[in-house]
């Protein structure tokens, strides 16, 4: 119940899914979800704003998510791809850090071991990567390269007998600060193409240096990782890692993921700023009440609505096997954009509170912009897609 003795949370669209989406999922589905919702509400929400501003990871959250059991919600438990993106929506909904360091461990990380590692590989890692037992990281982007980083990678990878030896640098490599593994992806200096490895990072030659001072994600320990001579048995190199082309099939479904995580960051922000709107009072009055407000309002949902409505049809794609990249990438730019206005919209309802943590706007607005940053830029996903529509290419 509100101050103003509204109960916003019996409201007939409460929970921001206002064309119904949800209802597309099976009982258990929908089953599973309300679980899930109630455990980020009870572990996750209320500790978000203190690690946010802390910039510590809450390591004491990790038994618990295990025990939640989040890792490979459609290879490993047989769901749709529309409850993943639903369950990813939901996690940032109650804190895009947490939400980023699933993403991290299970889309990009686990998604490398399920695409790219041979059978024998899988059956030797899996079960403590879903487990949660071995935590993992993705070393993709480097220092003095991000979008270009397809062909212009420079960590590199040398075979000798039965051993690989990289050296190199990434940089911004989300949870390296305490995963036991990072795929690294190197190129290889017999044929220039990239190859993926699995990185024990307690091995000679690897180091992890956290990332400070950033106004995003800050939860999420990043990373600058420096290798130096390390050794790589071959057995950890993935045996379908072989081109940049095969990487990228990992990048395809992970885009979707952060894509996801736009709506989720936009529910985020239309929760806090309808209730604030609600319980300030301004002349007299409930800021709800105010015209303008109102269309504010209306206009963030209007954008979270027709994110989940593309997200939604895009997660049909995929359970179909009719997705395509310039698809991912469309979607993925549109919605990034879409919640860059609409967290700036909620930071506007709560005034000068919206540049604080107290009431929580100030770090959903700080962290939509690494979440329009990551897993392709906005101009390079439009640039895909513009490919894809002309059939003339205007990245150099």
């Amino acid at each position: 119940m509100s101050k103003v003795g509204i109960d916003l949370e019996n409201l007939p669209y409460a929970d921001g899914d206002f064309y119904g989406f949800e209802q597309l999922l099976t009982g258990k589905e929908h089953d599973r979800l309300v679980e899930i919702r109630a455990f980020l509400s009870r572990e996750v929400k209320p500790i978000a704003v203190d690690c946010w501003n802390r910039g510590e990871f809450p390591m004491d959250l990790i038994p618990k998510l295990a025990e939640i059991d989040l890792v490979s919600p459609v290879r490993r438990q047989g769901y749709s791809n529309v409850f993943a993106g639903l369950v990813h929506a939901e996690a940032t909904r109650a804190d895009a850090s947490i939400a980023t360091f699933m993403g991290v461990h299970d889309g990009l990380f686990t998604g490398c071991i399920e695409s790219l590692a041979s059978q024998e590989q899988q059956d030797a890692w899996l079960p403590d990567i879903y487990a949660l037992k071995k935590l993992g990281a993705f070393g993709l982007t480097e220092p003095l390269g991000g979008s270009d980083v397809a062909g212009g990678t420079r960590t590199t990878a040398r075979r000798e007998g039965d051993n690989w030896i990289l050296n190199g640098a990434k940089r911004w490599i989300g949870n390296a600060t305490f995963s036991d593994w990072v795929v690294v992806f190197a190129r290889d200096l017999a044929d220039s193409q990239v190859k993926g490895f699995l990185v024990d990072t307690s091995v000679s030659g690897f180091k992890a240096s956290k990332i400070e001072n950033k106004i995003s994600l800050r939860t999420v320990q990043n990373a600058d990782i420096t290798l130096e001579n390390v050794v790589v048995p071959d057995f950890f190199k993935l045996a379908n890692a072989n081109s940049f082309r095969d990487t990228n099939k990992v990048l395809k479904a992970t885009r979707l993921s952060v894509a996801w995580q736009a709506v989720g960051q936009q529910l985020a922000a239309f929760d806090v700023a309808r209730r604030y709107a609600v319980e300030r009072k301004q002349f007299g009055r409930p800021l709800a009440s105010f015209q303008l407000v109102q269309q504010q309002l209306v206009q963030i949902l209007g954008n979270t609505v027709g994110s989940m409505g593309m997200m939604v049809r895009l997660a049909q794609l995929e359970d179909a096997g009719l997705a395509k990249d310039e698809q991912s990438a469309l979607a993925k730019a549109f919605t990034t954009a879409r919640m860059r206005e609409s967290v700036a919209l909620g930071r506007g309802i709560l005034g000068g509170n919206g540049i604080v943590t107290d009431y929580e706007m100030a770090k959903i607005f700080a962290d939509a912009e690494a979440i329009y940053s990551y897993e392709g830029t906005h101009e390079i996903n439009t640039l895909v897609t513009g490919r894809a529509i002309t059939g003339i290419s205007a990245i150099v």
